[in-house]
């Protein structure tokens, strides 16, 4: 009896990127009351994308996209932790992947179009070898593109790894633990629209020819796509666009454009701001009042205004709002050290934005352990981001990071970890914390610059100092500019978001969001040039407040030791189920931890408690030398001779015919349990170790 009565009939297409496993896309199997739905898969590792649109709402101003992709972990055989067992709020990885897969989507869905859109990607299988992420990103446009929901142009997304000086496409996870860069891209078949990148000190050419090798196997996704569509692709949903009134426009221009670019180029932000949302009052005062059903129409025409002489002033005239050059970075004021209970920290304030940075030393049980669809993994460096309502002078309440300072503070953690020491360097656990106080634009490269000085004042000794710039962009009529460090209007009414941070040898960090279609190769070549003039400004004014990071560790950090156990050693320091541990543990008051390599980290809240227990695990260690003396106790007597321990845990044979000058007949005649004797060693086995010790070496010799 044939069970399948009900029959499915899926479209399937598959591609080779000339590396690695195929990616295949299969539609019309699962979730098919979605607009569009996809399983894209390479190797064994599966993401389900499914795309959902609601009826356009007109009145909105805004495009409501909502991107959500989720790791469940079922998908790689496992159980979730926890009481409940079962998966909750995003983590921190999936809120990342989210904003992966929103940013590059977003700037190409038909203008006018503002209907609610969900796109929803699930990890359905995972293999340990082929990351999920770039999948999630093509999957996410190959659901779109077949659905009637009015996206026209394909998004293919890439991870880029650079091995032995070779460019590897999707390296697979055990290849990116070789890769000195971590490189995420998206794009249509004519230019860049995303990245997000991490890299150790990559320069600006070999990033660029990165990013070249990249979009040439995007645009193989895109024409991928594109057949996948001629096959099952519906017909779009057409949109009404909204047209400017000209005839309006002209009026408010002849009238107000001197008004508001007064307004647009007050040198203060608030007062700026002040006067714009006084002008625009007055506009739609004057212009509804006997038609109040056209105040939609005015505030378009304003805010239409607003931007064409910004446009117009950086294109034309060749000016920026505050005056400043292209390239011109904002005016800085740089502290260090100004919070004395930190263990590190400072206040970067460039222009109108301001980062309270600090950095806290911490110990091994401090390390953040994070569960997923990996193995498990250990954080010991980790930074954190906050936004409060206060430094853009709003009533904000605190509810939270959001996924904007999710990715800021992965983006300065990025660009940190690049330049950390190493373990041997650092024993200690670091965390970074970066609060805006004050923002007008860049926050996240104040975030980075900050944090390199608050980790150098708590005496982190960097491989390299790092600084962090935002570049804008502004395009048309055939020309192109980029800017250095955007303040808050130019990245509101710019074309381009570029973030770059790196040390003078290289690139650490990138991030880049493109408004409109893409960038060109051009545009980026000049983009980074320009941004390492302005990083290497940067460091150079951090370096004359701090040179170079503190000699010693801040005073009130947790002290810290290490000591290499012998393995054969190790047991004898945890002890029977861990008893000698705790013991040091409890008499010390230290922290004790021994990784499996044998690696012992020992932490105290000052010396004195520090040396009491690295001595405990001294004592616990030493190993008996051939030729010393040593005083040592009778652990037990027996017929032919005596044990006694030399030192914690270590015992040796003190034989009879060792015990005496003279000859020995009863070795309880000599010794008892318990009895201290000095003893020296005459022996040590090659073998077993086992030692053999002499009293009599060390008596006078017997007379006559």
């Amino acid at each position: 009896m044939n069970l399948n009565t009900l029959a499915f009939q899926p479209i399937q297409q598959s591609i080779n990127l000339g590396q690695g496993a195929e990616i295949s896309i299969e539609t019309g199997r699962i979730a098919k009351q979605a607009a569009g739905a996809v399983v894209i898969r390479q190797g064994d590792t599966m993401v389900l994308v499914a795309v959902c649109h609601a009826v356009p709402r007109q009145e909105l101003d805004y495009f409501p996209l909502s991107v959500d992709y989720r790791e469940a972990v079922f998908a790689a055989g496992k159980i979730p932790g926890g009481w409940f067992k079962r998966e909750g709020k995003a983590t921190t990885k999936e809120t990342l992947t989210s904003r992966l897969i929103d940013r590059p989507l977003r700037p190409l869905f038909e203008e006018g179009y503002n209907a609610e859109v969900m796109v929803t990607a699930q990890v359905i299988s995972y293999d340990g070898i082929h990351a999920p992420e770039t999948l999630a990103m093509t999957g996410a446009s190959a659901a779109l593109i077949i659905s009637e929901i009015p996206f026209h142009q394909p998004v293919g997304g890439v991870r880029v790894g650079r091995i032995q000086g070779q460019f590897v496409i999707n390296p697979t996870i055990i290849q990116r633990k070789e890769s000195d860069l971590d490189l995420l891209i998206a794009g249509t078949k004519d230019a860049i629209v995303m990245v997000e990148c991490g890299a150790q000190e990559v320069n600006e050419t070999d990033m660029v020819q990165a990013l070249v090798f990249g979009h040439n196997h995007i645009k193989t996704l895109a024409k991928f796509q594109e057949d996948f569509k001629a096959k099952v692709g519906k017909p779009k949903v057409k949109v009404e666009k909204k047209s400017i009134d000209t005839t309006l426009l002209q009026t408010i221009s002849s009238t107000y454009r001197q008004d508001l670019l007064t307004a647009l180029t007050l040198k203060n932000k608030l007062e700026s701001y002040k006067a714009i949302d006084q002008l625009k009052a007055t506009v739609v005062e004057t212009h509804t009042a006997e038609q109040p059903e056209r105040k939609g129409e005015v505030k378009a025409c304003f805010d239409h205004l607003k931007e064409s002489i910004f446009r117009e002033m950086i294109l034309q005239k060749g000016e920026r709002l505050d005056g400043r050059r292209f390239d011109q970075i904002r005016p800085l004021n740089i502290e260090v050290g100004l919070l004395p209970g930190a263990h590190g920290s400072a206040l970067f304030t460039r222009g109108e934005t301001q980062a309270l940075v600090t950095t806290t030393l911490g110990t091994q049980d401090d390390i953040q352990t994070i569960e997923g669809l990996e193995d498990e993994v250990k954080k010991s460096f980790y930074l954190h981001y906050n936004f409060p309502g206060y430094s853009v002078g709003e009533c904000k309440p605190n509810r939270g990071p959001g996924r904007r300072e999710i990715g800021h503070g992965m983006l300065a953690e990025r660009a940190l970890a690049a330049v950390l020491p190493d373990r041997k360097e650092n024993p200690y656990t670091v965390r970074v914390v970066s609060d805006i106080t004050e923002s007008n634009g860049s926050s996240s490269m104040a975030t980075i610059c900050g944090g390199c000085l608050s980790l150098m004042d708590a005496g982190i000794k960097l491989k390299a100092p790092v600084a962090g710039v935002a570049m804008g962009l502004v395009s048309g009529e055939g020309q192109f500019v980029v800017l250095t460090d955007i303040a808050g209007q130019e990245d509101h009414y710019g074309d381009m978001d570029f973030k770059v941070a790196g040390t003078t040898q290289g690139i650490t960090a990138l991030q880049m969001d493109i408004k409109v279609g893409g960038i060109t190769t051009d545009v980026l070549t000049r983009a980074l040039d320009q941004a390492r003039k302005g990083r290497l400004e940067l460091l150079e004014s951090m370096g004359a407040i701090l040179a170079a990071p503190r000699s010693s560790f801040a005073k009130n950090a947790p002290q810290m030791a290490s000591i290499q156990l012998p393995k054969d050693k190790i047991r004898d320091v945890i002890g029977k189920g861990g008893a000698t541990i705790r013991n040091i543990i409890e008499v010390s008051g230290c922290e004790v931890n021994i990784d499996d390599n044998g690696l012992c980290q020992v932490a105290g809240p000052n010396q004195e408690k520090l040396q009491s227990a690295l001595k405990m695990i001294g004592d616990l260690i030493q190993t008996a030398e051939l030729g010393k003396s040593y005083l040592g106790k009778v652990a037990k007597v027996v017929e032919f001779g005596a044990f006694v321990t030399i030192l914690p845990g270590l015992d040796g044979l003190l034989h009879v015919s060792e015990m005496a000058a003279h000859r020995v007949k009863n070795p309880s005649d000599e010794v008892s349990e318990g009895q201290e004797i000095l003893v020296k060693c005459i022996g040590i086995d090659e073998k077993s170790g086992k030692i053999k010790l002499s009293r009599k070496a060390l008596l006078p010799p017997a007379t006559e």
